[in-house]
């Protein structure tokens, strides 16, 4: 591989200016739909005493998840030595802070009083997983752009590989900390459940690497930089591999649910009786979100087509989104069992399958922060040279082998 040569994206074009000034726009009418349910109060949203994460909930923790699978292409080029995807690594690393720092101004937003937020980082109850993530999520800033700077840096090039490797560590310690939040809360059925740690792991190497494959298709394609095949293709295999295991790990989880007869009663809830989250279950999470991409990624003619690797990744993320849905809204919304074995009724909605609509708020509050996300990517790339310019074969000597 020849010496790639990185540059800034010129920042002159009115379609530059369009693109940049729409994203903090949304994020700016995100926050203003913030302020609205602050002000006005959660009574004008979905949520209830039943239901108390919502959609900007699921689209933060996607962000979040996806932001540790982003980091995942940098790591596969320093920590394991794999050295075509070396050229990435810049803007994976960019992306991964990006999508951090969107998902978690969606969680300081939606607390309601976001002032809060001091008390949670002056006390700290060491017993709960919340306290923990604090440290992993500022740590992950910190130790991805300290990642950045090794990369960037000619003279400390040399320390790239083992700030890679703690960057790796730290990820993946992230990732479980963000499954272990639902894995730890035994009094959600759906939630108990130890498998839920390393299926967010398998998760985030998905979600992370389409979110990827999307923002390094539309920047190349936008600024008219050379992308070859041959890097877009093994990209494409590895994201067909994330989601056969994302695909496996939630088949071990319900197979092991189904197993345990206190589950019995979610299973069925979720597979068969749910309404709405059994459909987003069977046709947008398991139908849209992995069979179809699998087929999009190996089979012919499609896996051929550089539009149908776009279509598998949107659809990965889609499929992502219906998934966090399922697992946070729908594992909400299952009633509490307070006496197994036993029936209980009172005017607290014991028994009662909890109901969420959610409001126009709320699903702007979560757009907003992706566009954050997007915005800080695209003052990034403009700012400071995260973006090789050009990812050919011919420039990276790559053979290109298209299944």
């Amino acid at each position: 591989m020849e010496i790639v040569r990185f540059s800034s994206v010129e920042a002159k074009s009115a379609q530059y200016w369009i693109l940049l000034g729409t994203l903090v726009l949304a994020a700016l009418v995100g926050y203003l739909a913030a302020h609205h349910m602050d002000v006005e109060g959660h009574h004008i949203t979905g949520m209830s005493n039943q239901i108390v994460w919502g959609v900007p909930h699921v689209v933060a923790v996607f962000l979040i998840v996806a932001a540790s699978g982003a980091l995942n292409v940098a790591s596969i080029s320093s920590v394991f030595g794999k050295v075509d995807y070396k050229p990435l690594a810049r803007l994976s690393g960019l992306l991964a802070i990006s999508l951090l720092i969107g998902g978690l101004i969606i969680l300081v937003l939606d607390l309601g009083r976001p002032d809060r937020l001091i008390v949670a980082m002056t006390i700290y109850n060491f017993k709960s997983i919340f306290a923990w993530n604090i440290f992993l999520y500022i740590g992950f800033i910190v130790v991805t752009a300290i990642y950045l700077w090794m990369m960037m840096e000619r003279k400390m090039n040399r320390f790239t590989r083992p700030a890679g490797f703690i960057a790796f560590v730290w990820r993946i310690i992230l990732t479980t900390g963000t499954g272990s939040i639902f894995g730890f809360l035994v009094a959600r059925q759906a939630y108990d459940a130890a498998i839920m740690a390393p299926l967010f792991i398998i998760m985030s190497f998905a979600f992370g690497l389409a979110v990827f494959i999307l923002v390094l298709q539309a920047s190349y394609a936008w600024t008219r930089r050379p992308l070859g095949d041959a890097l877009l293709w093994k990209l494409k295999i590895l994201l067909g591999i994330f989601v056969a295991a994302v695909f496996y790990f939630v088949l071990a989880y319900h197979l092991t649910n189904l197993y345990a007869t206190e589950h019995h009663g979610v299973e069925r809830f979720i597979l068969l009786d749910g309404g709405v989250y059994t459909l987003l279950f069977w046709v947008v999470q398991m139908l849209v979100g992995c069979v179809v991409p699998l087929v999009l990624i190996f089979v012919k003619p499609f896996s051929q087509s550089r539009q149908m690797v776009s279509l598998a990744a949107l659809l990965v993320i889609v499929g992502g989104l219906a998934q966090l849905y399922v697992i946070i809204i729908g594992g909400q919304a299952y009633p509490l069992v307070l006496f197994p074995g036993m029936e209980e009724s009172s005017s607290f909605f014991d028994g009662v399958v909890a109901q969420y609509t959610p409001s126009i708020f709320e699903i702007l509050l979560g757009v907003g922060g992706v566009c954050l996300a997007m915005a800080i990517v695209t003052v990034g790339v403009a700012v400071l040279e995260f973006l090789p310019e050009s990812l050919s074969d011919k420039a990276l000597k790559l053979e290109s082998a298209t299944p």
